[in-house]
């Protein structure tokens, strides 16, 4: 594959793009280490940590495990994009689980049960997304060039982007921060603009474009990386968007 179709592969709308440059998670002890670090604040080295970079820490929804150093999988979708009654019935499914999960008497086996209850509800919202609920303005090429352009604008500089796609009514990405920059400062960024920019041609303006929280989750190691990198791939095909990746 050659590199202009590298840097846009025409997938959904228009502006998926897959990274093929390596890129390896570390290691454990490398990942004991930046768990270790501390944060490097704008204001220079600081004895201090916050959870933004690491640790957890929620708005009020969801939970969210800020590892620094890390790749993440984020998904953020439209404000309409789940029917209220939907969600509803999602997070009331996802609390039966996780009431059956707190039930067992071993404590790693019940870890083990409440993440698997977190990963199911994430499934269940992502078969919702494909069904392309809400207005699904990232249909329109302009408004998906908006959402392209704004994560490009500072990859390299303040993150990597490793791999990502544009789906009608959500956006999927992969994505390393550098410090001192926290994923959360760069979603705000990121949304807050594409929220502007497309309310002002689709006359949406003063109306919320994007759903508050997104969803993020750490890569752990890099066994992790193609399993991601194909659900990203895949995901157009899998809506039933176009016939194969690459379209």
């Amino acid at each position: 594959m050659d590199q202009a179709a590298l840097d846009g592969l025409q997938i959904f709308p228009k502006y998926f793009r897959m990274s093929r440059k390596s890129w390896e998670m570390p290691d454990s002890s490398a990942r004991d280490k930046r768990l270790r670090h501390l944060i490097r604040l704008e204001t220079g080295d600081r004895d201090q940590t916050t959870p933004l970079h690491s640790g957890v820490h929620t708005r009020g929804y969801l939970p969210h495990l800020k590892i620094e150093g890390a790749v993440y999988f984020v998904t953020f979708r439209t404000a309409d994009s789940l029917p209220k009654a939907v969600l509803l019935r999602l997070q009331e499914e996802r609390k039966i689980r996780e009431l059956r999960a707190s039930r067992n008497s071993d404590a790693a086996d019940r870890e083990s049960a409440t993440d698997e209850a977190a990963r199911e509800m994430q499934r269940a919202v992502e078969r919702e997304l494909d069904a392309c609920h809400g207005k699904c303005h990232l249909r329109r090429d302009d408004c998906a060039r908006i959402v392209a352009d704004a994560m490009k604008h500072f990859d390299g500089e303040r993150y990597q982007l490793k791999s990502w796609v544009v789906m009608p009514n959500h956006v999927h990405v992969l994505v390393l921060p550098k410090p001192p920059y926290a994923l959360s400062g760069i979603l705000q960024s990121w949304k807050r603009f594409m929220a502007r920019e497309i309310n002002k041609v689709t006359g949406g303006t003063g109306q919320r474009f994007w759903q508050p929280e997104s969803f993020d989750r750490w890569l752990r190691d890099s066994s992790e990386k193609p399993a991601y990198r194909a659900y990203i791939e895949n995901n157009p095909v899998k809506a039933r968007l176009c016939a194969k990746s690459g379209d």
